[in-house]
């Protein structure tokens, strides 16, 4: 079992398992606003060669009293077309990040040369495979990328396979991959940097330099960098500290910003074609927002700072454990979050790595908590979130591998993952609705988890954590040798 489990090619059985079930589960029709407008933009570079979306069958708006073909039937944008737009210069554009688009409408200009039919043909065909090519395959990336860190972390084949499976079903993950977003092609992008910052790691305790690694962890960080303009940045000064710390020299933090730079820079070009500015995003700026029947403006836009410190830390709070809470929607998190502290204050394998990458999570979540009020528009938990759960789920795998007495807990809580997970999918990642069943899984995991963790603990009548296990530096690895009952 444990030959087969380590084999190379078992990620990338598993990353093709996922990539195959997200593309059973892809929607052939924009599910929202939000990939709508994604495939608008598209759709007019394949077809126009531009950015403008002006005249794409997904920015189009039905003749009144009818409802758009190319729309879920139920969505509110199947009766208005996408109104995440800017307008620039007289003409539309999609307020998503620019940059990915170009590869996605390469890939497509691919397709057509071997029969796939034009998007405004078969927009049917078109949202299904962009949705595979950008949300299907980020999903795949993170599974693969997620089981080479499980190994890395010690996790036993079995409980490896368990922990994966809770990432990849006990979390909101399987309802974005319904449509096209950008947040699983980040999660894809930093599962990937996650295992090249180890293999870094690796070669610096061996006195060598793993230049591959120091390249592609640059060029995934600064594809990221453009996912998303809240998390993507930070995740650069929190990869780059990795490298200096773990090489202490310039020439391989230097690589490693070289590799980043190309994407990086292109991102900022492409945005400043078609808004004439290189730093703000586009949407970003309240201007470009002044169009007849805009639902957006100032006030509940995302980069815009509030005078209202106690409302806004409060809405941070509510982003993690509210009705739309992060932890709350991927519930073994909650023990990556509580028992993982104990395991990162004592010394450890990756420990730079995984602070640096919480500290990156952190710091995104204290961005969207100053410069937003509106918890993702209308979106199943906080999508912005979503490539957390890599260094999330890391965390997760040392705590189970260093601390087995947790394993029980990591069941339970994934149990009511699955269940919130399936009812997630149902409705698909673009809702306005609390998900169905999420109170119930809310308080049902956090009341059976407290009883597991009473049995756990012994009957004592009280709530413990397990012990700290002791730390023993043998053979140039790190083992853990968990400490005796009392």
């Amino acid at each position: 079992m444990r030959r087969r489990a380590d084999h190379p090619a078992a990620g990338w059985v598993l990353a093709a398992a996922a990539l195959a079930a997200a593309a059973a589960g892809a929607r052939p029709f924009a599910g929202g606003w939000h990939d709508g407008s994604r495939l608008a933009a598209v759709e007019a570079l394949v077809e126009r060669g531009t950015f403008c979306i002006d005249g794409t069958v997904f920015a189009a708006a039905p003749p009144p009293g009818e409802r758009s073909p190319v729309y879920d039937p139920e969505a509110v944008a199947a009766r208005t077309g996408t109104l995440d737009k800017l307008l620039v210069d007289g003409r539309y554009y999609s307020d998503k990040p620019l940059l990915v688009n170009l590869p996605l409408a390469a890939a497509y200009r691919g397709l057509m040369a071997v029969g796939f039919p034009a998007p405004s043909a078969r927009p049917d065909v078109f949202a299904w495979t962009v949705t595979v090519l950008l949300s299907g395959v980020g999903y795949a990336a993170a599974v693969g990328c997620l089981w080479a860190v499980g190994k890395r972390a010690g996790l036993p084949p079995g409980w490896r396979l368990a922990w994966l499976g809770a990432f990849a079903l006990a979390t909101v993950l399987p309802a974005y991959t319904r449509h096209a977003n950008t947040h699983l092609a980040q999660l894809g992008a930093v599962a990937g940097v996650c295992v090249l910052l180890g293999r870094v790691a690796d070669a610096a305790a061996a006195g060598r330099t793993a230049w591959a690694s120091l390249v592609g962890a640059g060029l995934l960080t600064g594809f990221a960098y453009h996912l998303d303009y809240g998390v993507g940045p930070p995740l650069v000064p929190a990869v780059l500290a990795v490298v200096a710390w773990r090489t202490r020299r310039l020439g391989p933090v230097l690589v490693c910003g070289l590799g980043m730079l190309p994407l990086v820079a292109a991102g900022h070009a492409v945005n400043y074609a078609v808004a004439g500015e290189w730093l703000r995003p586009p949407n970003m700026n309240p201007e470009f927002l002044r169009w007849p029947g805009s639902p957006f403006d100032a006030t509940n836009i995302t980069g815009v700072t509030r005078p209202r410190p106690v409302a806004q830390f409060l809405y941070a709070l509510d982003m993690l454990f509210g009705k739309k809470g992060f932890f709350t929607h991927n519930p073994p998190l909650l023990l990556a979050a509580t028992a993982g502290l104990l395991v990162l204050v004592r010394p450890g394998r990756d420990r730079v790595e995984l602070l640096a990458l919480l500290a990156w999570a952190a710091a995104g979540w204290a961005l969207y908590g100053v410069l937003s009020k509106n918890h993702g528009g209308g979106c199943v938990s906080v999508r912005w979130f979503l490539p957390f759960l890599a260094p999330g789920f890391w965390l997760l795998a040392r705590v189970l591998a260093e601390r087995p007495t947790c394993r029980p807990d990591f069941v339970i809580l994934s149990a009511w993952g699955v269940a919130l997970a399936a009812a997630a999918w149902a409705v698909g990642p673009w809702t306005v609705k609390v998900v169905p069943g999420y109170w119930v899984v809310f308080a049902g995991s956090l009341l059976t988890w407290a009883v597991v963790r009473y049995r756990v603990a012994g009957g004592r009548g009280r709530l413990v954590i397990p012990r700290p296990v002791d730390w023993q530096l043998a053979t140039g690895n790190w083992r853990a040798r968990q400490s005796p009952p009392p």
